[in-house]
Parts: C-alpha cells; sequence; structure tokens
C-alpha cells in the first residue's frame, strides 16, 4: 500500500460528496492507496450515508471509522493509527482534489522529501479566492527539491502534501488545541524533514472557506491564549531536542504566533 488518504469528518454536510467524488475519480490505481473516513463525534443518520455512498460507488479501498470522541485532531490520530501506506495524505471533508492529486503527489515523493501541490481557495458560494498559499506556491515551485524550510508557510498546514509515515513515526497530533495544531504538527515532525519538492500546477488541492468553520469562530480572548500554548508547545519540543531541529524554522513559528496574536487570530 504506497498511500493511505485521511479523511476527518463531523456531521458533514452535502460537500462531503464533492470530497469524496475527487477521491473517487483519481488516477491513480486504487489498488496502490486507500480511503479512511473518519467520523467523529457523532453517527447517525451520517454514517448510514457514507456508508452507503462507499457501496454504491463501489469504493472498494475506503472504509469508515466512527469514534464518538469529536474533534479533528483525534480523528486524524485515529486514521494515522490504522494507516497501512507508506506515505500519508490528509484532506479535509470540505475540500477537495483534482484526478491527478495523488498520482503527482507520489511521483514527486520520497522518504526524505515532503511533496506539496498547488492549491485554489474558494468561498461557500463557489466563487474564488486570493491565498497565500497560491502565492507561496508561485514564488517557490520553480525550484526543484529545496530545503524545506525556505516555503515555511507550507508547514502551518497539513494538507496538500504528502508525508512518508516515517517521518511521523509515532507523532500525533495535539487534541489540546483547536487552531494551530497543524502548524504543532508539521513542527514536531520536521526533525525527520530534509526537502520539499512541488508538483506541477494540474495537481490542484481546492481549498474550501465556510462561515461558521473552526479556524474562523475562536474568539479574541481564546485565540490570544491559544498562541501563548502553541509558543510553549513549540519551545518544549525544540528545546528537548535542539540539535535535530532547525533554529531558524524554530523562529518562524513563534514569529507566527507573535503576528497573529497582534492581529487578534
Amino acid at each position: 500500500m504506497r498511500i493511505s488518504v485521511i479523511v476527518p469528518t463531523y456531521k458533514p454536510k452535502d460537500y462531503i460528496w464533492q470530497c469524496l467524488n475527487s477521491l473517487e475519480n483519481q488516477t491513480l490505481d486504487q489498488r496502490l492507496w486507500e480511503l479512511i473516513i473518519v467520523l467523529n463525534g457523532c453517527a447517525e443518520p451520517w454514517k448510514e450515508d457514507i456508508e452507503s455512498y462507499l457501496q454504491t460507488h463501489h469504493m472498494t479501498n475506503a472504509r469508515l471509522i466512527q469514534t464518538d470522541q469529536a474533534g479533528v485532531s483525534n480523528a486524524r490520530n485515529v486514521g494515522l493509527d490504522e494507516a497501512k501506506g507508506e506515505y500519508i495524505a490528509f484532506i479535509d471533508d470540505d475540500d477537495y482534489v483534482s484526478k491527478v492529486y495523488l498520482e503527482r503527489l507520489l511521483a514527486f515523493s520520497a522518504p526524505d522529501t515532503i511533496a506539496a501541490t498547488y492549491t485554489r481557495a474558494f468561498s461557500d458560494t463557489e466563487e474564488y479566492i486570493p491565498y497565500y498559499l497560491e502565492k507561496e506556491y508561485q514564488r517557490y515551485a520553480r525550484n526543484d527539491k529545496q530545503p524545506f524550510y525556505r516555503p515555511k508557510r507550507y508547514f502551518g498546514v497539513t494538507w496538500m502534501k504528502l508525508i512518508h509515515r516515517n517521518m511521523i513515526g509515532t507523532q500525533r497530533f495535539d487534541i489540546h488545541f483547536r487552531n494551530g495544531e497543524d502548524s504543532l504538527f508539521m513542527f514536531a515532525i520536521s526533525s525527520k524533514i530534509r526537502y520539499i519538492r512541488f508538483t506541477n500546477t494540474d495537481a490542484i488541492y481546492y481549498r474550501r472557506f465556510r462561515s461558521g468553520s473552526a479556524s474562523l469562530e475562536q474568539k479574541r480572548g481564546t485565540a490570544f491564549k491559544n498562541r501563548l500554548f502553541l509558543m510553549n508547545a513549540y519551545h518544549r519540543i525544540y528545546w528537548a531536542h535542539p540539535t535535530k531541529y532547525h533554529f531558524g524554522f524554530y523562529i518562524t513559528r513563534l514569529i507566527a504566533c507573535i503576528h497573529a496574536i497582534i492581529k487578534g487570530k
């Protein structure tokens, strides 16, 4: 098994079918990858609906796992514990990907190299939204394999990339964070990452921005405390093994937290 695709979901709406449709239509042979959908914090009618979809669409490489514990970090951890693939890809249930997404990622990946794709953002009404990671891709994708810490903003999220499971090892998402957990996870595994390599522009991660999502609804006071706790978490990870982590990358994580505090995010 080459790739395990992990999709966490909680009380999903119709957007999940667009996500699953995009995975069903992947050009990569289904025998080379598996889809793990983790339904967290809820059960029916969503469980039955997803099971019916998988059966109707004959997605024999997919399985659904239901857990009563809510939270995207816990759901991803459940997926990681169940994954059989050599590489791991995370996709949010309200996003979707282009047909060659997995095929291109696999072609550009290596045990010491994370492959990353182009991205496009859109709103609930399907309107295009200018996105900072789109600019980051345009800035760095013209180069071939390069040190991972150069396009540092790509490491603020776990999606639109393929990660070798040896990079992850026993590392899991910190379930105590509702925001910033992606960046913290990527920093924690960065000690085992050497390079990043960008795919062609036909491999696209389509990022949906929904009103009321967890990333948008956090209050200012809660966000301030969250960023302080994140800075402390970065500090503990780095100074536990300072020779394993890139110091400059560590500093950029702290600066990002400070900027978020200033902006009230």
